[in-house]
């Protein structure tokens, strides 16, 4: 990525999210206005390969695009990068049927994707989902209860993780667009924090699709391999809200005094901002290097390598999104503490931070889940052990 293009982003930030911290926090309805000029400035859904008429950028790039953007705001930037994930799944699993049309609008016409998995009886343990789909001659249709999904009434392309109703153990990924019969929208979750994106729990009744929209292999193996994209750069939010904590408590501390001398000259201060600041570093390390691997896999299953649905849950990305959760909330809670009891209130901007972060550490897995991922996948097995 050029600095022309990362100025770009920093521009948009600067003059479409800085100061409606009130407006992003109300719920605004999908897709924002906000959205529209990210479109308008070429730079919407810019992972989206050169090859379908996108800017190409990589997991990596993309790590610094995300820490800008949820510098300005993290519910913006979870919905403006979410659908990566489902971009990866189609290009990688979908066929060039599906993935061409559907890759190509996002860049004509700065839409979403929208990934459907969990559910009310299956958050972490996808292999209860209940939604399912049955064959019906050239068709798949699809039923089932989906609770929360970012994106879906702004999507164009729903990609549902289905099981079939014949075989119990075959699970799919199948897309059905937006508009199709049976398709509805529940209602949208009143979540704490990132309320820029909208969050849905939508319904699937009888919705029926062509019988070659199911992508090619395990639905849980597409999901788990694609899930490392979101993984990280769920975590660069953390970054990027982070740095807005630290340049919060600095703007404060340059117009406060204490015990008659400038704040940001008391030994104590130094100390809680040096360590913001190195944390904030480590964070955004580990999600370059957590990008950068993943960025291989998908470099080596493009030229013919090892396929991607063998890749797996990357130790990298679950460090990441583990670890930018933790350091994330210690920083903002560092933050809201630096501003005494405004710092406890929903007048200062701190207070939607915090509420802000506290979704790196429970969206696409918990704390507890990624810890019990790392062990399962890379502690038990001895010869994964580094």
């Amino acid at each position: 990525m050029t600095a022309e293009l990362l100025a770009r982003v920093r521009d948009f930030v600067a003059t479409e999210l800085t100061g409606k911290d009130e407006h992003f926090d109300a719920l605004p309805e999908q897709p924002t206005l906000e959205a529209a000029r990210l479109h308008d400035l070429g730079l919407a859904n810019w992972w989206v390969p050169p090859q379908y008429g996108g800017l190409g950028l990589s997991v990596t790039d993309s790590v610094d695009v995300v820490s800008e953007l949820a510098y300005g705001d993290a519910g913006f930037a979870f919905g403006a990068f979410l659908p990566v994930l489902g971009g990866v799944m189609l290009q990688h699993f979908g066929g060039e049927e599906l993935a061409r049309p559907a890759l190509e609008s996002l860049v004509t016409e700065g839409g979403r994707i929208a990934v459907l998995g969990s559910e009310e009886e299956a958050g972490s343990e996808l292999v209860r989902i209940t939604t399912t789909f049955r064959v019906e001659g050239d068709r798949l249709v699809l039923s089932g209860d989906k609770y929360f999904s970012t994106n879906t009434d702004a999507a164009g392309l729903l990609l549902v993780l289905a099981r079939s109703a014949d075989d119990a153990a075959d699970f799919a990924i199948v897309a059905v667009p937006r508009d199709t019969p049976g398709v509805e929208i529940v209602k949208r979750w009143d979540l704490l924090g990132v309320r820029g994106a909208g969050t849905y729990r939508v319904r699937l009744d009888d919705c029926a699709v062509p019988a070659t929209h199911r992508l090619h292999g395990s639905g849980l193996r597409i999901l788990e391999a694609s899930l490392n994209a979101s993984r990280i750069l769920i975590a660069a939010c953390a970054v990027g809200i982070a740095r807005r904590v630290r340049d919060l408590a600095m703007d404060y501390a340059a117009g406060k005094t204490l015990r008659g001398a400038p704040l940001t000259e008391n030994a104590v201060f130094a100390g809680k901002l040096g360590q913001m600041e190195t944390l904030i570093d480590v964070m955004r390390n580990q999600c370059r290097a957590a990008a950068a691997e993943f960025d291989d896999r998908l470099e080596a299953a493009a030229s013919g390598g090892a396929g991607l649905h063998r890749v797996g849950t990357l130790r990298s990305a679950l460090a990441a999104k583990l670890f930018c959760g933790q350091a994330g909330w210690e920083v903002v809670s560092t933050g809201s503490e630096l501003f005494g009891g405004l710092g406890y209130t929903q007048d200062h901007p701190v207070g939607k931070l915090v509420r802000d972060m506290r979704y790196v550490a429970i969206v696409e897995g918990g704390e507890d889940i990624m810890r019990d991922l790392v062990y399962a996948r890379y502690v038990v097995p001895a010869r994964k052990r580094r």
